[in-house]
């Protein structure tokens, strides 16, 4: 299991803004575009590139807090 696969991502329509929004709360705040296909995958690898970046600054990556399913059950 990759790194960026604990980090719960998502793509949601935002009625407000009319584009797409992807998240990743616990590492960004957001991206938008207009095909939430292509969205989702710049979102994953952007995270991708986050996590790189704070292993090449030796930093400790944030926990990930984001569990929605948890909070169902």
């Amino acid at each position: 299991m990759k790194k960026s696969d604990l980090y719960h991502k998502w793509v949601e329509w935002s009625d407000e803004d009319q584009v797409y929004i992807g998240k990743c709360p616990d590492l960004m705040t957001g991206i938008h575009g207009d095909n939430p296909v292509k969205l989702y995958g710049e979102l994953c690898e952007i995270v991708e590139d986050i996590i790189h970046h704070f292993e090449v600054e030796g930093r400790t990556l944030p926990k990930p807090c984001i569990h929605p399913m948890q909070e169902v059950a």
